[in-house]
């Protein structure tokens, strides 16, 4: 299992130089209130070279005089407070799930670092934005290696991060799974008149019952109006007969995450001008699932989605320009997938094999009340693209069928 994580450092240690040293920083969970701290979820980093997901924890790699040292830093044995709040990560648990087999302990940092005072010429901090004040580094950690350069590692762990492995494509698929179930749950359990919560409560049972952590992002559940709003959250109104209800969701198992959409009818029958919109929307989808494939640029996707909406838009009389189609579609057509909901990677550069994206076309007609998205998750292959979601159902016909069978 850790020779995935293995792997990934040695990606990373093969471009270092002589002098250059890695520190990654596990993070710590904010305090809620009093003695109670928001769930801890490891930086993706950090928990991408080394497979441990405890707070508090360092990772340092470095090429010093032609030697690699790779060193794992935990916290101490915890003692009685071990009764409070569980144990600490112990060595011999840390080297089983990272492969790192020379463990220290974090209050052994800072008098170990200055042994390599004189050895750093570049130091690799982890800044996901470029300015170096958002970094996790420590304060006082560059004043320990004064003549080093601060270099920025997370553009590096970024590029790796965008072509995943077999291990990463499992649990992404792991988690579309049970994304998928719990979809289907809340659809055979929503009936008009039911409140946004009151649906959402079905999806968390299918996660919970599924041993399921935390979610991917805040689940949307859009009913009506609201689902013509993008990232819609409350979740507090009231479904009625005859509208839609747009759901975004995603499960996250074992830090990936999956990502769907899908809208449908509370009564469980469209209408004639939502099955409209709606199949505008689901062609669009196969137009740009048909263009995936390596070596296409990805902008170009929703380039080729926003000329498909001005063409079929224009026909029932919505739009008269290209420029008028940003008023119902406002958004890009997906995004990388992986161990964060918005993964890494520059969303300028040219498909790849390897990569994991969602596809999710939708339309917003505030004056209707119709708001429409349909996601799938897609692995870019050698030719082409594989739908990883694809036994969720969703064409007007398949989706009014399990309605009415309630299965």
């Amino acid at each position: 299992m850790n020779s995935f994580f293995v792997n990934n450092r040695n990606k990373l240690y093969n471009i270092l130089k002589d002098g250059d040293f890695v520190f990654l920083f596990a993070g710590e969970a904010p305090v809620k209130r009093g003695d109670e701290k928001y769930l801890f979820s490891p930086d993706r980093n950090f928990y991408y070279m080394t497979g441990v997901e405890r707070e508090r924890c360092i990772f340092m790699l470095a090429k010093n005089n032609g030697v690699r040292i790779e060193r794992l830093y935990i916290e101490p044995d915890n003692g009685h407070q071990a009764k409070w709040v569980g144990a600490n990560i112990t060595p011999a648990e840390a080297e089983k799930a990272s492969g790192i087999s020379d463990i220290s302990f974090t209050d052994e940092f800072e008098s170990d670092t200055e042994h390599y005072k004189e050895d750093v010429k570049r130091l690799f901090i982890d800044c996901e934005r470029t300015d170096l004040m958002y970094s996790q580094t420590p304060e006082g950690l560059e004043e320990i290696f004064p003549k080093a350069s601060v270099e920025n590692v997370f553009h590096i762990i970024s590029e790796f991060r965008v072509i995943k492995d077999d291990e990463e494509i499992r649990r992404i698929k792991n988690a579309i799974n049970v994304t998928r179930m719990a979809i289907e749950e809340m659809m055979k359990n929503t009936k008009p008149g039911m409140m946004e919560y009151e649906i959402e409560a079905y999806y968390n049972y299918i996660l919970t019952k599924n041993g399921v952590k935390d979610k991917a992002f805040n689940t949307i559940i859009a009913s009506g109006k609201n689902g013509t709003v993008l990232h819609y959250t409350d979740n507090n109104s009231k479904t009625k007969d005859g509208g839609l209800i747009l759901i975004d969701a995603g499960a996250q198992r074992e830090w990936y995450n999956g990502d769907i959409s899908r809208t449908f009818p509370a009564n469980g029958k469209f209408t004639e001008r939502q099955k409209l919109i709606y199949n505008i929307v689901l062609n669009g989808q196969k137009l740009i699932m048909d263009a995936i494939k390596p070596g296409v640029p990805m902008p170009s996707l929703n380039e080729k989605l926003k000329d498909y909406y001005f063409r079929e838009l224009k026909k029932i009389g919505l739009v008269q320009t290209r420029d008028d189609v940003f008023k119902y579609y406002f958004h890009n057509v997906g995004h990388f997938l992986g161990a964060e909901t918005h993964d890494v990677g520059n969303r300028n550069q040219e498909l790849k094999e390897g990569m994991v994206l969602t596809v999710e076309p939708g339309l917003y007609i505030d004056e209707w009340e119709i708001g429409i998205r349909i996601e799938d998750d897609v692995l870019v292959t050698k030719d082409g693209c594989e739908n990883l979601s694809k036994d969720m159902i969703k064409t007007v016909e398949e989706i009014e069928e399990f309605m009415a069978n309630g299965k």
